[in-house]
C-alpha cells in the first residue's frame, strides 16, 4: 500500500484524483499529452485499478482530461488559476475580493461561544455569536472558517451573516467602525477533520489565516480562523525597493 493513502477519511480513489490534478497544476502533464497508462498508474500508487479508473473519471467530470477507447486517457486542460485566492493586504481590497466571490456556504454548527483572544488581539465582548461552515466553488470545496462576531453586531444582520461571507456585510454596516484589521498566515497540513471536509488527503498543505478587527474602544469585533486548501491560494505582495 502506498504511504500516501493511509489514516485517511477520504475514498482512495478521491486522494488520487486529487494528487493527479496537483501534477496537472504543476504541468508535469500538458494539455494534449497522454497520462500514464492504468497499470503504470496503479504500480505507482499501488491502488486497484477501478481506484485509479474512478479518479480518472472524477477529473473527466472536472474537465481536466478525457479518456478515449484504445488510445488512452489524454490531458484537456490544467486546473483554471480563477480558482486561486488572493490574500490582499489591505480591508477594503479583502472586501472587494468577498464582494465578487459568491460561494456556497454549508453552515456546520451555529452557536454562542467566546474566542481564544491572543495577547494584543483587544478585549472580549460580552458575548460571541460563532458559525462554522465550509465554502465552495464549483462543488469543489476549498476553506473551512470559523467565525467569531460580537453578538451586538450579529443581531444587525443576522440573516445575511448567515447566508453570506462575512466581510462585506461588516463593511456595509453603518454603525460599525473598524479601529484596525490584522491577518496572519501560517502554513500547515490537514488533520482528519479538515482532510473530510475539504476532501483532500490527510497532511496535505493548507493555508491557516487568522483574521481580527477591532472597534475604536479595544473590542474585538471579529475574529475568523479559516483553513484554506493549498492549492487555492495565491500571495502576491509589493516589495518596496
Amino acid at each position: 500500500m502506498n504511504a500516501l493513502f493511509r489514516e485517511s477519511p477520504l475514498p482512495r480513489y478521491a486522494q488520487l484524483a486529487d494528487l493527479l490534478r496537483q501534477r496537472l497544476a504543476r504541468g508535469v502533464w500538458k494539455p494534449g499529452e497522454l497520462l500514464p497508462s492504468l497499470e503504470s498508474l496503479m504500480a505507482e500508487f499501488g491502488v486497484a485499478r477501478v481506484t485509479v479508473r474512478q479518479a480518472i473519471e472524477r477529473l473527466t467530470r472536472e474537465g481536466l482530461v478525457s479518456p478515449q477507447r484504445g488510445r488512452g486517457t489524454f490531458v484537456t486542460s490544467a486546473p483554471a488559476q480563477d480558482r486561486w485566492l488572493r490574500l490582499q493586504s489591505s480591508l477594503q481590497d479583502l472586501a472587494a475580493v468577498y464582494r465578487e466571490d459568491r460561494p456556497k456556504l454549508t453552515l456546520i454548527e451555529e452557536a454562542s461561544a467566546p474566542p481564544i483572544l491572543s495577547p494584543g488581539d483587544g478585549k472580549s465582548a460580552a458575548r460571541y455569536r460563532y458559525l462554522k461552515r465550509v465554502h465552495s466553488r464549483n462543488g469543489v470545496a476549498y476553506c473551512v472558517i470559523s467565525v467569531y462576531l460580537d453578538d451586538d453586531v450579529f443581531k444587525l444582520a443576522p440573516k445575511r451573516f448567515r447566508r453570506e461571507t462575512v466581510i462585506p456585510v461588516l463593511l456595509d454596516l453603518p454603525q460599525i467602525k473598524i479601529a484596525q484589521a490584522k491577518q496572519t498566515l501560517r502554513i500547515g497540513s490537514a488533520d482528519m477533520e479538515v482532510a473530510g471536509l475539504l476532501e483532500i488527503p490527510l497532511n496535505a498543505p493548507i493555508a491557516e489565516v487568522r483574521r481580527v478587527f477591532t472597534a475604536p474602544d479595544g473590542t474585538v469585533l471579529y475574529l475568523g480562523e479559516i483553513t484554506y486548501r493549498g492549492d487555492y491560494i495565491h500571495l502576491e505582495m509589493n516589495l518596496i525597493p
